[in-house]
């Protein structure tokens, strides 16, 4: 016999319904996976015994391949940023495709406002804009890197909170226009040469900076604020929301700005780090962003999800992107292996709900 407390009104809570948190499933599929590569490099004869992520050859001073470590950080690091974004987006039962191409706008568009006047003594090769544009002090292309991701946001959030555009539509426009806005600015052009300190932004572990620390600021609000309430609120029933008093049309408007704004960031990162910016940068970032929500326990359906376990879910893309590397796997099956992985945490997300829903 199940056994029950009672609380007020009557409720009863059964504790043989009680369930551990999603997150720690994402972390033990994360050692499991790990686990697997580590096995296929002891047991594949073309591995020769190599160790996934230990330091097997007294390489480095920890026992682990902190070389490989690295990359994996880094290599989700900016997506991620963008991720943290997308996973509010997600909560509220929205979904956003316009991050990665507005990552490369702002890349451009940042870049250009922070490019040196003289390279190795000459006029700067790659100039967009005149000298007034020259050696500007970092905050500027900065900011207007962020105002631009949040202005394109805000249009976001109007078409579909104000104009009742759906989001994958809404923002499927706006995925053909900031890629349009990203080739307009220089004519197709990469724009290079930045000033020392723009370019501090994204050197050696930086994105990995602003990842983990934007990622404890949106914890910490997406828990204990009247804002991550409400996002959550709007995204389990948005009528209830409303009826509760809530302002949903602009709460909607608000959380993709801030969506937009955090992938601004993720393209003047992404432009400092490559110490370069071009029309054709953030490829596929949206779709990896939209995995890492997911299979960090988002739910597409809206009001379920936290940022630590879309943290989780993108070290879980970092993991199974450098583990296909270390055992050597074509780059098209690579992306074939993600997408199966994407539709399959999809599906463990149904039936987690069914599940749910039966109890």
């Amino acid at each position: 016999m199940a056994e029950t407390s009672h609380g007020t009104g009557g409720l009863s809570f059964d504790k043989s319904k009680k369930t551990w948190p999603s997150e720690l499933n994402i972390l033990l599929a994360l050692v499991i996976i790990i686990v697997l590569f580590e096995i296929i490099g002891q047991v594949a004869p073309y591995m020769n015994g190599q160790s996934f992520l230990f330091d097997t050859k007294d390489r480095f001073p920890s026992i682990f391949n902190e070389a490989r470590v690295k990359i994996i950080i880094l290599q989700v690091a900016i997506i991620g940023i963008i991720a943290l974004g997308v996973t509010q987006v997600i909560i509220t039962a929205g979904i956003d495709l316009s991050s990665g191409p507005l990552v490369a706008a702002t890349a451009m568009i940042a870049m250009s406002l922070a490019q040196t006047e003289l390279v190795n003594g000459f006029p700067n090769p790659k100039a967009v804009f005149g000298t007034w544009a020259m050696d500007l002090p970092v905050v500027i292309p900065v900011v207007a890197g962020l105002l631009f991701g949040a202005m394109i946001g805000a249009i976001n959030g109007t078409f579909i909170a104000i104009f009742r555009i759906p989001p994958f539509i809404a923002t499927l426009g706006m995925f053909l226009i900031c890629r349009g806005i990203a080739l307009w600015w220089s004519g197709g052009n990469p724009i290079s040469f930045p000033t020392a300190s723009y370019a501090f932004i994204g050197s050696g572990m930086m994105p990995v900076v602003w990842f983990v620390l934007l990622a404890i600021i949106f914890q910490f609000i997406m828990s204990f604020t009247v804002y991550g309430k409400h996002t959550y609120a709007i995204g389990s029933n948005e009528e209830a929301a409303r009826m509760s008093g809530i302002n949903v049309k602009r709460h909607k408007i608000l959380v993709y700005t801030i969506a937009s704004t955090l992938a601004g960031f993720a393209g003047i990162v992404l432009s400092s780090k490559a110490v370069t910016a071009q029309a054709g940068m953030g490829e596929f970032y949206e779709l990896f962003a939209i995995a890492m929500a997911v299979i960090g326990g988002i739910s597409l359906t809206g009001g379920r999800g936290s940022i630590i376990g879309t943290v989780l879910g993108a070290m879980v893309i970092g993991v199974i992107r450098s583990g296909f590397t270390y055992i050597k796997l074509d780059g098209s099956y690579q992306l074939i292996a993600m997408g199966a992985i994407i539709i399959a945490a999809v599906l463990l997300d149904q039936w987690r709900q069914k599940r749910t829903a039966l109890r």
